[in-house]
Order: C-alpha cells, then sequence, then structure tokens
C-alpha cells in the first residue's frame, strides 16, 4: 500500500520529534568506532548501515528464509547441504519434475542473497558481539 505525500511528512516529523536521527548518529558513531578499532573499512559500514536506517524506515517485515538461513550458518556455518537443509520437503515432493528443478534453482538463488546479507550483517554487527 503507497502511503500519501502527507502520512510520510507525519512519521518524519514524529521521528525528528523522538530523536529518532539524534540516535542514528549517536550509534553510527559507535559503529565507526567499532570499525576503526577493528580495522575495518569505515566507509563500507556506514553504507551498510545506511541501508539499515532505511529499512527501519520503511518498516520492512523480517524475511522469514533469511532468518532460517542466519540461524543455519550461526549454528552450523556454511555447509555443503544447504539446499538440501532448507528445501520443504513437503512441498518439494508434490512438484513435477522440471517444477522440482525450477524449485531448487529459486531456493539457491535466494540462498546466495541470504548468505551475501550474513555476510555483511556478520561483518558490521555480529562479529564485533561474539569477539567482545
Amino acid at each position: 500500500m503507497e502511503k500519501s505525500l502527507k502520512t510520510l511528512a507525519k512519521e518524519a516529523k514524529l521521528r525528528m520529534k523522538r530523536g529518532f536521527w539524534q540516535k542514528c548518529e549517536e550509534e553510527l558513531d559507535i559503529k565507526r568506532g567499532e570499525a576503526r578499532d577493528m580495522g575495518m573499512s569505515e566507509s563500507r559500514m556506514e553504507r551498510y548501515f545506511q541501508e539499515k536506517v532505511g529499512k527501519t524506515i520503511q518498516g520492512e517485515v523480517p524475511d522469514e528464509f533469511y532468518l532460517k538461513v542466519r540461524s543455519l550458518l550461526l549454528s552450523e556455518g556454511e555447509v555443503s547441504d544447504a539446499i538440501g537443509r532448507l528445501t520443504d520437503t513437503e512441498y518439494y515432493n508434490s512438484l513435477g519434475y522440471s517444477e522440482r528443478q525450477r524449485y531448487t534453482l529459486e531456493l539457491s538463488e535466494k540462498y546466495l542473497c541470504a548468505l551475501e546479507r550474513f555476510k555483511r550483517e556478520y561483518e558490521f554487527e555480529l562479529k564485533g558481539k561474539r569477539d567482545s
């Protein structure tokens, strides 16, 4: 559902009143310091942080598939049978041969996107928490 310009303006004004941008600036300063201390690229961290804030503003809902991939990677790391573990077996068995092939390819593509997202998040959020 597209929001009207008036609604978007009200939301922006509310963010300003609640100090959203000041909190973001403070958190960004902290993250910059952490990146610097760990020898990471501050500019890459800033781009990641901007993307994260943008998703927060847009009210992005957590992706269930990504959460499954994230859980798998945190518990067992990258495994050779990740696609098999992420496959909905009941649904897969209900498909014909060509549909199974398409499902597997789509699942592989989604997994690669989720893996890339995880690596970005791990670099800037999870890694620092684990090293502490």
